[in-house]
């Protein structure tokens, strides 16, 4: 295509989630009420883990670092949705949509492998206890953390990079409520076949990969647990099911958009809802829900600002 006849994109137009007016103004009530939830649950959690002395462990550590990470994966998103169910023109600038797609993908893919971090803690605090304060000491989980980062990091670059390169001469409507890889692309004016692949295979091996690993971990778990006794199994298949249950409600979206080339399909906005909205509300409830430790010591936490 000659360069001269190019008009480049400055901006996108958000289709965003559906064109009545009336569902839009109830799914703004509906969202705004479970922002709110995301940010006060995991706010809770981040702070009931930084004053209680009891929880200074590596997997209350890991827990604490999720949410904050599900408090920033749903920022990222969730202010401009629901700035745009109020507004008529829903656009965001080529730089914006860049940014939200860079951050978009460095929460998601921090998240996936803190969830493989936690699977791999349970492993070792289960199948290995009497290496677990070494195998998982402060250093380590700070070298898995920075890890951890580092590679969300280069991933987050490699699909932006991918996605910036190609040229972008119209159409810039954008079918979903965000900026994200799969719709983006499919507007760049040239053949995006291999960007397609290269993207697939970034982000769908690294859901695909780090779910089979967390199955793995887990499976290896269940079959250590039939040595243990009643009381053990209990406890250990309790924590295992809150972390098999966030597991699910994440990587299920993740591989359903990311291993497969970029499609049209209406059902990706709600599948893309559930990962971006829906999970980071859901994880404060499963974890606290289900230990006793965490409400014990929001408990305690409650009654000394009481008295305070």
């Amino acid at each position: 295509m000659d360069g001269e006849n190019v008009t480049m994109v400055t901006h996108f137009v958000l289709l965003g989630l559906t064109e009545s007016r009336e569902l839009q103004l109830a799914l703004f009530a509906l969202f705004s009420i479970t922002y709110l939830l995301i940010l006060a649950g995991n706010v809770l959690i981040m702070v009931t883990v930084a004053k209680d002395r009891r929880l200074h462990t590596p997997m209350y550590f890991f827990l604490g670092n999720l949410s904050f990470i599900d408090v920033c994966h749903a920022s990222v998103t969730a202010p401009k949705m629901l700035a745009d169910l109020l507004s008529t023109e829903k656009t965001i600038s080529f730089r914006g949509c860049m940014a939200q797609l860079f951050f978009l993908h460095l929460c998601a893919c921090a998240e996936i492998f803190l969830l493989t971090v936690m699977a791999y803690d349970r492993y070792v605090a289960i199948c290995h206890p009497l290496q677990y304060a070494t195998l998982m000491s402060l250093r380590a989980c700070t070298w898995l953390m920075g890890g951890l980062w580092s590679g969300a990091t280069v991933h987050s670059l490699v699909q932006t990079v991918l996605t910036v390169r190609l040229p972008y001469c119209g159409p810039n409507v954008i079918d979903s409520f965000f900026c994200d890889v799969p719709p983006v692309i499919k507007l760049a004016c040239t053949d995006t076949y291999l960007t397609g692949v290269l993207i697939v295979s970034n982000s769908g091996m690294i859901s695909l990969t780090c779910f089979l690993a967390l199955l793995g971990s887990y499976l290896v778990i269940l079959v250590s647990l039939r040595s243990r006794s009643a009381e053990g199994q209990r406890k250990a298949l309790s924590t295992c099911a809150s972390h098999l249950a966030v597991v699910a409600l994440f990587f299920g979206p993740c591989i359903f958009i990311y291993t497969r080339p970029a499609t049209s399909f209406s059902l990706d906005k709600v599948v893309s809802v559930f990962y971006t909205v829906v999970t980071p509300v859901l994880n404060p409830v499963i974890y606290t829900l289900r230990n006793r430790e965490v409400k014990g010591a929001m408990r305690k936490l409650r009654e000394r600002q009481v008295f305070s």
